[in-house]
């Protein structure tokens, strides 16, 4: 949707932009679940009943219009299931937030029902390659036929999109997470599920500390 002053000083709003096809039918999987754009609103995350997160670029050479582009897709959550509960854990991703950027990398915060993932998110010109037991398209070499050790460097690449999972919070609600929300110290972030809130620290996803429990 795009916004525009009408002539009678009213905002009018009007359709700008649709992102995937309308024509085709659209499986349980692709049914978005939850959409967030972060700080600046150059990006904008999608996740999924399918576990996915799609993050689409915001197009700085269009001035006029708020138009975005596809600029990554990556697998954020799996289905599970808990032995000890005898309870299926859908990969749906309930919410998505952004962290503040503070430097080249943008992290996001992304949960489905029972675990919270920190993602990194950024884009790299170099390749690691020269490893002694992976070729450089990315398959196992056999050990057996490795003579030499070669020390391992970054040659410029393509530009890419690397996301990486940095950490896992688990483990810490008995009942579906419903909603996460960082802090205004960029160092801590809420949980909440019906009965309960929980403090995590950012760097550390071995204990949280509860400060509401009903």
């Amino acid at each position: 949707m795009a916004s525009a002053m009408g002539s009678s000083g009213e905002i009018q709003w009007c359709f700008s932009q649709v992102k995937g096809s309308t024509d085709e039918e659209v499986t349980e999987a692709d049914i978005i679940s939850t959409v967030e754009f972060n700080e600046s609103g150059d990006l904008l995350a999608t996740g999924d009943k399918g576990g996915r997160v799609v993050i689409f670029q915001r197009d700085s050479s269009v001035r006029t219009s708020a138009d975005y582009n596809l600029y990554n897709t990556f697998q954020s959550h799996e289905a599970e299931f808990d032995y000890l509960k005898s309870l299926e854990i859908e990969e749906k991703i309930n919410k998505v937030r952004w962290l503040k950027q503070c430097n080249q990398a943008n992290f996001l915060l992304a949960t489905n029902d029972k675990t919270i993932k920190l993602w990194k998110i950024v884009e790299r010109t170099k390749r690691a390659v020269g490893f002694n037991t992976v070729t450089d398209a990315g398959l196992l070499r056999d050990t057996q036929s490795v003579t030499t050790l070669r020390v391992p460097s970054f040659q410029p690449s393509e530009p890419y999109i690397d996301v990486v999972n940095r950490r896992t919070f688990a483990n810490a609600h008995a009942y579906h997470i419903n909603s996460v929300s960082v802090n205004s110290d960029l160092q801590t972030f809420l949980s909440a599920d019906d009965l309960r809130i929980n403090l995590w620290n950012i760097d550390n996803n071995t204990e949280s500390f509860s400060i509401l429990s009903l």
